[in-house]
């Protein structure tokens, strides 16, 4: 499961570490601290005109070309990797139209006890940003056909670290993976399913955060203030 991330590079960085083409334009990304489902999200594709990398905007909730309505998309925000290449609603886009979805950080909360849910934020042990495997599709709103563009984060088994918190993270692709993952042309879907696997649990780490960021309204810095560590609270250092 991959419900919420964040992502805080600015546009500079993220067109050096993806090697974005040169005719990606520039634009000035606002940080992100608590990015939710069916809202727009930063993804690094290769361009459908211009065969280099580009940074695009995307609504994080797939909706098939097929669809008879967008609201679907609200109910794709992830896709399984032990069934993205045979599930209808993925099949094509695991096939011709993968993406990497940056983020510095994402949020899990355990299934357990009363009350409000507390949040964990996970990340890289030394702060470094990383890619989700996405998928992306293009689908016509009728009656005009105007173009809507969407994506979803691939999700695999939880990782050691992970799976005290939740049995489910999203599949972070290893930066010598990318070329790979962004090329369909040259790499077909069934080559590219050994790389939807969990990440190194001792690259990661995760801490409590505070509820403020279970209100998708939030989107500021206190939604990475860590919070106090109570009797009973998971806790990976």
């Amino acid at each position: 499961m991959c419900g919420r991330f964040a992502l805080t590079l600015p546009w500079s960085d993220l067109a050096a570490l993806y090697r974005l083409g040169d005719r990606s334009t520039q634009r000035n990304l606002a940080p992100r601290y608590n990015i939710a489902p069916t809202q727009g999200v930063a993804a690094v594709r290769i361009a459908p005109d211009t065969g280099e990398r580009e940074l695009t905007d995307l609504c994080w909730g797939l909706v098939p070309s097929w669809a008879k309505d967008v609201g679907i998309g609200a109910r794709m925000i992830n896709a399984r990797a032990e069934s993205v290449a045979d599930k209808p609603a993925f099949r094509q886009a695991l096939a011709r139209r993968r993406c990497l979805i940056p983020a510095d950080g994402f949020y899990e909360w355990p299934k357990r006890g009363a009350g409000p849910k507390r949040p964990y934020l996970i990340a890289m042990k030394d702060g470094s940003p990383f890619a989700f495997a996405g998928l992306w599709e293009r689908w016509h709103r009728p009656p005009d056909g105007e173009p809507v563009e969407t994506c979803t984060i691939v999700t695999t088994t939880a990782n050691d670290l992970l799976r005290p918190i939740h049995d489910r993270m999203p599949v972070i692709l290893a930066a010598e993976d990318h070329h790979a993952w962004l090329n369909a042309a040259g790499h077909p879907a069934d080559a590219v399913l050994g790389l939807l696997k969990p990440f190194a649990a001792d690259e990661m780490a995760t801490r409590p955060v505070g509820t403020y960021v279970n209100d998708v309204a939030h989107d500021d810095p206190r939604c990475f203030e860590p919070d106090e560590v109570r009797d009973g609270d998971l806790f990976v250092p």
